[in-house]
């Protein structure tokens, strides 16, 4: 598992522990498991999954390292 923050303008929708996140990239949907190497995409519209769990936002930021990410989205 690994730790993940996704944030809003108006404060954290969500914190916590994941075991998976699947995201909608530039590129094409693609997830992030736990000691993914480290990595800082754009994100497009779309929906985030969070262990099954789903944010739709219209776009954002992801950071992954040290088995921490964190997701900044519009929407």
């Amino acid at each position: 598992m690994f730790d993940i923050v996704i944030a809003k303008s108006e404060g954290v929708v969500f914190a916590g522990r994941a075991k998976s996140v699947i995201l909608p990239g530039e590129q094409g949907i693609f997830e992030i498991l736990p000691y993914h190497k480290p990595i800082l995409s754009r994100l497009v519209t779309g929906n985030i999954i969070v262990d099954g769990q789903i944010f739709p936002i219209t776009r954002g930021i992801v950071g992954f390292n040290n088995n921490k990410t964190t997701i900044v989205v519009e929407g």
